[in-house]
C-alpha cells in the first residue's frame, strides 16, 4: 500500500531526482514544451505550478527561492518578466501533460508537458541554422586538396 507516500522515486537515488527535475524545470522554462515520460511529466506538473506562482509576487527572497530551486539566472529572469506577465490572471494551472504514445524500444508511455498559451517560437531557441552550401562546399574542397597533396608526394 502506499499510504501517505507523497511522490514516487522513478528508480533514483534522492540526488539524482532532484538534479533531473532542476534540469528539467530548466528546459521547461526555455523551452515552453518538453517531451518525457509520463511518470516524470506527472511529477514535474507540480513543480512549475509552484516555481510559476513563486514568480508572480515580484520580491527580492522571491527571486532568490527561485534561484535556489533553478540554479539558472536566465530561466530565473523568464519567469519574473514573461511568464509571471503572462499568468498574472490565472490562478493555477499554468501547464498541461498530453500523453504522446509509447516509445519504440522500451515501450514506455511518453507525455508532452508544455505551458498554457506558450510561444510556439521559444521552441526553435537552440536550433542551429542550415549551413549555406557554398561553405560547405569550399570546406570540401580544401579537403579533397589537402588529401591529394599528401597522396602525390
Amino acid at each position: 500500500m502506499r499510504h501517505r507516500i507523497g511522490y514516487k522515486k522513478l528508480n533514483r537515488t534522492s540526488e539524482h531526482r532532484k538534479a533531473l527535475f532542476k534540469n528539467m524545470l530548466n528546459s521547461l522554462i526555455k523551452y515552453e514544451q518538453i517531451k518525457t515520460t509520463l511518470p516524470k511529466a506527472k511529477q514535474l506538473k507540480p513543480l512549475i505550478d509552484k516555481v510559476i506562482t513563486i514568480g508572480k509576487k515580484n520580491a527580492l527572497n522571491n527571486k532568490k527561492r527561485l534561484f535556489s530551486k533553478l540554479q539558472n539566472k536566465q530561466s530565473v529572469t523568464k519567469v519574473f518578466n514573461v511568464l509571471s506577465a503572462r499568468y498574472n490572471k490565472r490562478n493555477g494551472g499554468y501547464s498541461r501533460v498530453l500523453k504522446a504514445g509509447f516509445r519504440t524500444g522500451d515501450d514506455a508511455p511518453m507525455a508532452v508537458i508544455e505551458l498554457i498559451d506558450r510561444n510556439p517560437e521559444e521552441k526553435r531557441i537552440d536550433k542551429p541554422k542550415k549551413i549555406e552550401a557554398k561553405g560547405k562546399d569550399k570546406k570540401t574542397e580544401e579537403k579533397k586538396e589537402i588529401v591529394s597533396k599528401t597522396v602525390k608526394k
